[in-house]
């Protein structure tokens, strides 16, 4: 096997690791849905609350949007303006997709990352935690998923590059 093939086989199998990684938050949603109306009989039911419930919450869509970032990116399930896409035959879409993520996604995705890294680590620093009584100590996790999931995108965006380029060298010109 060549090191171009070797390398993009790499990047295929790395950008599993976002899917592997994410697939398991999408329990979250049936878990927010059910403390959700806990917190609703609590308060109108029962007449009181609990803000660790409330904020619990929170946190699982905090957690469920982050991660779902890089899986819809594996997915190809992302939002694109569709107009002309559709329309082009399979050596354009790779080129086009190739350089966005060249020109776009990798520099976003490495721009979020170099900083975020400073307001991580200060609240880190200070094991931040809620604003309110009885809340999550925890904020400084939650604030960790911003570089995380800023490296999962990256991930990702080298994965697409393989695949786009593992695309363009297999595919014939009259396609």
């Amino acid at each position: 096997m060549s090191l171009r093939n070797s390398t993009i086989s790499f990047f295929l199998r790395a950008g599993q690791l976002a899917v592997t990684v994410c697939t398991p938050i999408r329990w979250l949603t049936l878990a927010m849905v059910g403390l959700t109306l806990g917190i609703v009989l609590l308060r109108y039911a029962l007449g009181g609350g609990s803000v660790f419930i409330q904020e619990s919450v929170m946190y699982m869509h905090g957690i469920l949007f982050m991660l779902a970032i890089p899986m819809g990116i594996a997915n190809n399930s992302h939002v694109r303006v569709d107009i002309f896409y559709n329309s082009f035959n399979v050596r354009k879409r790779a080129t086009i997709d190739l350089l966005g993520h060249c020109i776009f996604l990798l520099p976003v995705a490495g721009f979020i990352f170099f900083v975020s890294i400073g307001y991580v680590e200060n609240s880190w620093r200070i094991l931040e935690g809620s604003s309110e009584v009885g809340g999550i100590p925890a904020v400084f996790l939650l604030k960790t998923l911003i570089p995380l999931t800023a490296g999962l995108i990256f991930l990702q965006g080298l994965t697409g590059i393989a695949q786009q380029t593992a695309l363009l060298l297999n595919t014939d010109e009259a396609e």
